[in-house]
């Protein structure tokens, strides 16, 4: 993101205190943070090979 896109809120300290983003680079923000989220949650799970995910995406597109 281009720096100039952000504006940011200060107290009269100058402190940042929120950013005002603009719509589509929120969105996308949103959309990365629940990806993450899935990954953490599948973390655990068994993997497969490469050849068995193969068999089943050809199994799939067969039916």
């Amino acid at each position: 993101m281009n720096k100039a896109q952000a504006q940011f809120v200060v107290d009269p300290k100058g402190k940042r205190t929120a950013a005002i983003l603009p719509i589509e680079r929120y969105e996308q923000m949103v959309e990365d943070l629940h990806d993450l989220a899935v990954v953490a949650e599948r973390r655990r799970e068994k993997t497969i090979s490469w050849e068995d995910m193969k068999r089943r995406l050809k199994r799939n597109v067969s039916r």
